[in-house]
């Protein structure tokens, strides 16, 4: 009842929504979170409020990872179903050269590896390009027979939409994505603020359509 109540307050139903279209809403309305591809799994932001940490410039990412897996039980209800933990600073040693992945799962219903990226600051390209190391990495040398393509999931407390969109490009949708988290519950104000993000970038999407629709018009 507890985590119910939790999931209710942090607005769990209207963060899910927000990647799907109207017929996934419907499903997601009428038969609850359905995993299909990689984006039913993607919640933003993902609330991280149990881990009782301040929101503060001195926050490092090494003090975030410890807080994530001493209540990993928590983090792996709010990441939701399907998700399974497998190692943390994971090394990988490319030509003499060694990166260390923060968080790694594997998805049981996808059945691929997700790899989380924790970053503190505002997200880089820096950081996408990062995480796509990571991704190439994975799949050409983790990756066995009947695994799907690794996912990249890069956890960040303020990004530009429009710097991910023109880094990634089509990987955006295909298996890097990016998701900010908040230390606390949403505030009302804070929830107007993120519908009116979501109805400016709804906005920015539909320009490059109707600007298509326009030029394959037939002239009368």
């Amino acid at each position: 009842m507890r985590e119910l109540q939790r999931q209710m307050a942090s607005l769990l139903y209207d963060r899910l929504a927000k990647s799907k279209d109207k017929k996934s809403l419907m499903r997601l309305a009428t038969h609850g979170q359905e995993v299909m591809q990689p984006l039913d799994v993607l919640k933003d932001p993902v609330v991280i409020e149990f881990l009782d940490l301040p929101e503060s410039p001195k926050l490092v990412e090494s003090r975030l990872e410890q807080a994530l897996i001493e209540n990993l039980q928590n983090f792996l209800l709010e990441l939701g179903k399907g998700f399974a933990f497998v190692s943390r600073q994971e090394r990988i040693t490319i030509d003499g050269d060694h990166f260390y992945i923060d968080l790694v799962f594997y998805h049981t219903v996808l059945k691929c590896y997700v790899l989380i990226d924790l970053k503190v600051g505002k997200l880089t390209h820096g950081d996408l390009g990062q995480i796509q190391l990571y991704v190439n990495y994975y799949d050409r040398e983790r990756r066995t027979e009947g695994d799907n393509p690794t996912l990249g999931v890069i956890l960040c407390p303020d990004k530009n939409d429009a710097v991910v969109k023109y880094t990634l490009g089509e990987q955006q949708e295909r298996n890097i994505f990016t998701s900010r988290y908040q230390l606390h519950l949403p505030t009302e104000k804070e929830l107007e603020r993120e519908l009116r993000r979501e109805l400016r970038q709804l906005s920015m999407d539909d320009v490059p359509l109707k600007a298509a629709a326009r030029k394959t018009r037939p002239r009368a």
